[in-house]
């Protein structure tokens, strides 16, 4: 690369269950890190739908706050999300986890009628439309097929999945680990990672595949 790129990464509070997938985002930040870039973290400033014990798996009878329980992953360096700007950064990206699901969108309670959060949708459409590159892992995808429509992505190889996808107006492509599923004229980045039995070591895979070929979309574009 003849520069540094530099990368959004949206985030919905801390642990798989009810925020973001940690390391999904943890692995996402560390290959933009090791091919040479840089990164800002961003989440919306909300209330968390619930808080789950990641112990036992049972709902706290506690309230959370999003953009503060992802702070404990970017260690304290992280924005509102209303403050994203498309102009600043090269391309976006989603880790996944039930917070995408659950505080970034409804898809987890009204699957393909779900909304969207606000900001979540803003960021997408001015990312789309200045032609900077989306990426997406996990069940982050739905997100982006909600907002965006008639997109390729995957979400791995679970049928009710795939008609989710579908029902929303978009397009799934069947992966497995670590394979993404690239839309060039969307620009949009997807891979599968925990919606599989997978391994950390297949979920860096797929996050480093993820933001590679973000950054060869952009490359592609600027030429």
């Amino acid at each position: 690369m003849s520069e540094k790129f530099s990368f959004a990464v949206v985030l919905s509070g801390c642990g798989v269950f009810d925020g973001s997938e940690i390391h999904e985002a943890t692995l996402v930040l560390l290959a933009i890190d090791r091919l040479g870039c840089t990164y800002q973290c961003f989440a919306p400033d909300m209330q968390q739908f619930h808080v789950i014990n990641h112990l036992t798996g049972q709902e706290m009878s506690e309230r959370r706050n999003v953009l503060v329980e992802s702070a404990r992953i970017a260690r304290g360096h992280i924005k509102d999300l209303r403050t994203y700007a498309v102009a600043d950064y090269d391309g976006i990206i989603f880790p996944g986890g039930f917070g995408a699901a659950k505080n970034l969108s409804t898809v987890a309670f009204d699957g393909a009628t779900c909304k969207v959060h606000v900001e979540v949708e803003r960021v997408l459409k001015e990312t789309r439309a200045a032609r900077k590159p989306i990426g997406a892992l996990c069940i982050s995808p739905t997100l982006v097929a909600h907002v965006l429509g008639t997109v390729d992505v995957t979400i791995g190889q679970d049928q009710s999945f795939s008609v989710l996808i579908e029902k929303m107006g978009a397009h799934h492509r069947k992966t497995s680990h670590g394979e993404v599923c690239t839309d060039y004229e969307a620009m949009v980045v997807t891979s599968p990672c925990y919606m599989l039995e997978s391994t950390i070591s297949q979920i860096a895979t797929g996050a480093e595949n993820v933001v590679k070929t973000m950054i060869e979309l952009k490359e592609h574009e600027r030429t």
